[in-house]
């Protein structure tokens, strides 16, 4: 078999995992902007899936609940997960690797499992109110620090470690040489982590659904009770929500891939001027 041949068929064969991907969600796309009001035909053009999300009292309270939740988690998981993977990565060997195991474990673990547990422990033990936003939002940080942790360590190793050695041998204090020196660098992770952070919290069921009060709903639990009732209306805004959802996704990926793809050029070349 020749190049010419390879080439083809690793081209066919990326395109057909590609459309496999991506055709249900531009089919959901295409359904979004129709008033078709099921699945399978497919009527004339609309917009009033889009007017209803934007319209409907309970639809916008939803998303925005749905948002604050999932920035308010993020920035804390973030937080988190960053000054962990730092700790682990300037640690001894030992510890470095017990930090590792551990953090592994929320990341494979089943979501219904952290879900009781934090209930269990929060609301059985400790005796927080169910009816507060309290047990949501820790097991949303107990879910998404492990990712966090996971998006910076790589970059960590990817970073000349003697210059924290460097910033303080040279007078610098361990916050200072950490915000000026350690953070810049690792900062594409930290946005990489808590972009990943963000989406798991938007689209995380089971813990929500064990810790959340009674009266909130988030898109993912909210999208699950709307399924089961008869409120056409709803379910097909729930289609223009999710492609909404998709698009701002996409354009952040590319925009971060991009963002990364320009750092990595410029120490590139500062690198190779300094070399010289």
């Amino acid at each position: 078999m020749n190049t010419k041949v390879k080439k083809g068929l690793c081209k066919l064969f990326l395109g057909v995992v590609l459309l496999a991907l991506y055709l249900p969600i531009l089919m959901l796309v295409v359904y979004s902007f129709t008033d078709s009001s099921n699945i399978g035909a497919i009527r004339g053009f609309s917009i009033q899936n889009y007017v209803t999300l934007f319209t409907k009292p309970e639809l916008t309270q939803m998303i925005g609940g749905t948002l604050f939740l999932a920035v308010g988690a993020s920035v804390i998981a973030t937080l988190l997960g960053t000054l962990g993977a730092v700790g682990a990565f300037y640690s001894g060997k030992l510890v470095k690797l017990a930090i590792g195991a551990v953090n592994e474990v929320p990341v494979v673990n089943a979501d219904v499992v952290t879900g009781f547990s934090v209930c269990i422990l929060l609301i059985g033990v400790f005796g927080v109110d169910k009816n507060t936003f309290v047990p949501l939002v820790v097991g949303h940080v107990v879910l998404l620090a492990p990712f966090v942790y996971l998006s910076v360590a790589p970059k960590l190793k990817q970073m000349d470690s003697s210059l924290y050695e460097a910033a303080l041998d040279l007078g610098a204090s361990p916050a200072t040489a950490l915000r000026k020196v350690v953070l810049p660098q690792i900062m594409p992770g930290v946005w990489s982590g808590f972009m990943l952070a963000f989406t798991l919290s938007l689209d995380d069921y089971f813990i929500t659904s064990y810790t959340k009060p009674a009266t909130f709903d988030t898109i993912s639990t909210y999208v699950v009770n709307a399924t089961k009732g008869s409120q056409t209306e709803i379910k097909t805004a729930l289609w223009a929500l999710s492609t909404i959802i998709f698009v701002v996704v996409l354009t952040v990926v590319v925009i971060m891939n991009f963002a990364d793809s320009s750092s990595e050029k410029r120490q590139s070349k500062a690198k190779e001027k300094a070399d010289r």
